[in-house]
């Protein structure tokens, strides 16, 4: 199905990333338990919710990177664009509100991180995560960070950390430290969507092939270089003349990456429609139960 069954169970698995996520899982389940009962006994533990939220985020974030969806994502577009919704849009804030507050507040006692306060501004996460998304989607940047392995790691590993700082300043797992009201969320949701539009709206309406990646054998055999184990220029012969991605690819390139961009937006829009509802509900309850507070003076 969808190609895969020519790859071997360690490129479609990648054990080494399993165990990993595994590995983060369990320290975890050792920090809100044994850890908690330790060294901090007065913290409420976590709840059910917070646990399955933050299983989720790891499974997630594997089958992303690591497992089957990787790899389609180096083979169609609109794969590419699912991880990267996966990645950016739907695991953070699932990973930030499943980690109990009082180790955030452990994590970031030492002083040391006073000296990165600024970064956390609202704006400066709002047009910092925006940003290196819409750059990591230029044609000419894409096709190299696909291409280049550890570039490629890093550049993800730092779209994951604002895309945390950003998704922070809606969530705001630690209470005391949230910096915006619940109108200045909402605010800030629609601006994120905004930022984003430009991007999306880029690959869903452009008429050619913009990847080389998705569209070009020998481009796409290097970065596939990266997935498979041995000479993946054997994947080439797959496909006979004008083979490689298109051998794999469901659809035309073009199709594919519209809709590729179009899954982007939907996720993008399903999420924010999500949270929206949700800050909107908790600042109408919250309106709400100070109006029916007694007055003391009217006592």
């Amino acid at each position: 199905m969808l190609g895969l069954e020519y790859f071997t169970f360690e490129e479609l698995w990648t054990p080494f990333f399993l165990f990993g996520m595994a590995a983060i899982v369990i320290l975890y389940f050792y920090l809100i338990g044994p850890w908690r009962l330790k060294h901090m006994p007065g913290e409420p533990p976590a709840t059910a919710l917070q646990k399955t939220m933050f299983v989720t985020s790891a499974v997630l974030l594997y089958l992303s990177h690591g497992g089957p969806l990787s790899l389609l994502g180096h083979m169609m577009f609109t794969f590419h664009m699912v991880n990267m919704s996966i990645s950016y849009l739907i695991v953070p804030p699932m990973f930030l509100l499943a980690i109990p507050a009082f180790l955030w507040r452990r994590a970031f006692a030492a002083a040391f991180w006073s000296k990165f306060s600024k970064l956390m501004h609202p704006i400066i996460t709002l047009v910092l995560f925006n940003m290196l998304f819409s750059i990591y989607h230029v044609p000419m940047i894409h096709d190299y960070v696909m291409t280049h392995f550890t570039i490629h790691r890093l550049y993800y590993l730092i779209l994951f950390i604002t895309s945390c700082m950003m998704w922070w300043q809606i969530t705001s797992p630690v209470s005391e430290w949230s910096r915006l009201t619940d109108l200045k969320k909402m605010a800030y949701v629609f601006a994120n969507g905004v930022l984003l539009t430009p991007a999306c709206a880029l690959i869903i309406f452009a008429k050619n092939s913009m990847y080389a990646i998705y569209s070009d054998p020998s481009v796409w055999v290097t970065a596939m270089g990266y997935c498979v184990s041995g000479d993946p220029s054997r994947l080439l012969d797959l496909g006979g003349i004008g083979g490689g991605p298109t051998f794999f690819n469901l659809m035309d390139v073009v199709e594919d990456q519209q809709l590729g961009g179009i899954v982007m937006k939907l996720v993008q829009e399903l999420m924010y429609g999500i949270i929206l509802a949700y800050i909107f509900k908790q600042w109408f309850k919250k309106e709400h139960t100070e109006d029916e507070m007694p007055n003391p003076g009217t006592a």
